[in-house]
């Protein structure tokens, strides 16, 4: 696995708004067990309309499975990965991070807005690789946190996450929903036959393919954020 840097998702039509999806449980604890969301990333409002706490960052963890070698991050739950991405670039990966371990996974649940399939990337994912260092993960999306479609993530690295630098970060003013220059993985619902028409819940599992054996290894997620 390899070791954290030190040094340290487009403008586009706002995303669906609503009201809370359903809950496939309590929100995941470094442990992998119960716990509730937090962080930056506010909340649903009890109407489901527009309000100072709406934003296009998921807003609980709904299942955490750690995988070998994961352990980063984890005392930081689950704050570590709401809220917008804190992108080092092409030099450096970014730190506030949570590492899934080989074969990890982790579910995210969008409250306060929805997924859709609207022109372009609909959904950014960030992860924290640098120049001539890359760990991949699976994306699967679900409208329900039960039935899911994925992305096929292919060796070569086709149709993962965690393939390019992220930029966008609080203290410099990138967008992190403007894929042209937030960085981080597009995704397109359009590329899915089987995409729920509402999404709710974000998934992301390690590859499998990225080096194990550290607190830091598999796949480092970042955030996630809605672009439509």
């Amino acid at each position: 696995m390899r070791p954290l840097v030190p040094i340290l998702l487009l403008a586009c039509r706002p995303p669906d708004r609503g009201g809370e999806p359903p809950t496939p449980g309590e929100a995941a604890d470094d442990s992998g067990a119960a716990a509730t969301g937090g962080g930056d990333s506010g909340g649903a409002d009890s109407g489901g309309g527009d309000t100072a706490d709406t934003d296009p960052y998921a807003d609980a963890v709904v299942d955490f499975q750690p995988g070998e070698g994961a352990g980063y991050g984890q005392d930081e739950l689950p704050e570590v990965v709401l809220g917008p991405p804190e992108g080092g670039g092409e030099s450096a990966g970014g730190t506030d991070v949570l590492s899934l371990g080989c074969g990890g996974s982790i579910a995210l649940a969008f409250e306060d807005v929805g997924v859709v399939d609207g022109d372009g990337p609909d959904l950014l994912v960030f992860e924290n690789p640098f120049s001539g260092w890359t760990e991949t993960g699976e994306v699967a999306v679900s409208a329900d946190g039960k039935t899911w479609a994925s992305w096929t993530c292919a060796e070569d690295g086709a149709g993962c996450a965690g393939l390019n630098p992220v930029y966008a970060n609080p203290d410099n003013g990138i967008d992190p929903t403007d894929p042209e220059a937030a960085g981080g993985d597009a995704f397109d619902l359009a590329d899915l036959a089987d995409a729920p028409e509402l999404v709710r819940y974000v998934r992301i599992t390690d590859s499998g393919r990225n080096p194990c054996g550290s607190p830091t290894a598999g796949f480092d997620l970042d955030a996630v954020a809605v672009v439509n």
